[in-house]
């Protein structure tokens, strides 16, 4: 599914995911994950099968099996109580939302990206060639690429609507946020990341890197918004093929990047090449493993949660 319309007012369409308000819905909206997929900042012309799902059904397992005293915005992800409180969708083919939509509370969304490191890879890797920092501090001299960074490491960065993020540090955080906010941040993000390495763990993965998005309720709340560990906001690499001193084998799109970058005459630019049936199959692949790996069911067998305010 490359993104339908559905008859709601359609607030935003990102790279992957389409927002829409929900009529009469008291403050909700309504998240739905497309199976686009992006590489080097660019919408690839072909969907990734099941991408959508994955990334909708790994959130929702998380804040319902381990992060259930974690203040969230996640309403359902229920298909019957998704068309209970949006009747609207009752004209839809289900494949266009079914499984791959999220019922959430409206927030206001901080102007940060709460990106946590466990691992020195990525632009953190860069940096620290370049400048021994890490977010403008000093790392220890002699590290490699992939070498775990222990404690993990609050990294923020800001957040662009086009190209890259760029890496702030935490002073900037409190100068845009105030110090009392971003140190919540920094704990709240800290700590959700070390529940999912713990628990990434058990299945033979090691979360590297992941970032949080939060929001604030009209009333000040704040909550955890967005996706949760997925492997669209998350480093996930298989435990067994771990070394360091090298990058890292991806349980998500690398097979898509891997074959974008061995193109000779391709400039990372708009518009993108096609994609070969086989490097589709290939990422389509990664994700429904690392799903299976951290749930312990297939994704076609997977029911998904009930979460406490659709019981009402």
């Amino acid at each position: 599914m490359n993104g339908a319309v559905l008859p709601l007012p359609l607030l935003f369409r990102g790279k992957v995911r389409d927002v829409y308000a929900v009529p009469d819905g008291g403050g909700l909206l309504l998240l739905v994950a497309s199976d686009r997929v992006s590489a080097f900042d660019v919408v690839m012309a072909e969907p990734v099968p099941d991408k959508g799902r994955v990334l909708t059904g790994i959130t929702a397992w998380w804040l319902a099996t381990h992060m259930g005293d974690v203040p969230h915005h996640l309403v359902s992800v229920r298909p019957d109580e998704i068309l209970r409180r949006v009747p609207e969708l009752a004209s839809c083919p289900a494949g266009a939302w079914q499984g791959r939509s999220t019922l959430v509370r409206r927030t206001r969304p901080l102007p940060v990206e709460c990106v946590v490191r466990g691992y020195l890879s990525g632009s953190a890797w860069k940096e620290y060639r370049e400048s021994g920092t890490l977010t403008g501090e000093p790392l220890k001299p002699g590290m490699v690429e992939s070498d775990a960074l222990l404690p993990a490491i609050f990294s923020p960065s800001t957040k662009a609507q086009e190209g890259h993020d760029e890496n702030i540090t935490f002073r900037q955080v409190t100068d845009l946020l105030g110090a009392a906010l971003a140190h919540r941040l920094r704990e709240r993000s800290l700590d959700v990341y070390e529940r999912g390495r713990a628990v990434a763990a058990e299945a033979g993965i090691i979360l590297a890197d992941t970032k949080f998005e939060f929001g604030t309720t009209p009333g000040g709340e704040l909550l955890l918004i967005d996706e949760v560990l997925t492997p669209d906001s998350s480093r996930f690499w298989p435990k067994e093929h771990y070394a360091t001193g090298r990058g890292q084998p991806s349980l998500d799109k690398q097979p898509i990047r891997d074959y974008l970058d061995d193109l000779p005459d391709w400039n990372k630019q708009y518009p993108p090449p096609s994609l070969p049936t086989r490097v589709i199959a290939a990422a389509s692949a990664r994700y429904r493993e690392v799903f299976r790996r951290l749930t312990g069911t297939g994704l076609d067998d997977f029911e998904a949660p009930l979460f406490g305010e659709c019981s009402s």
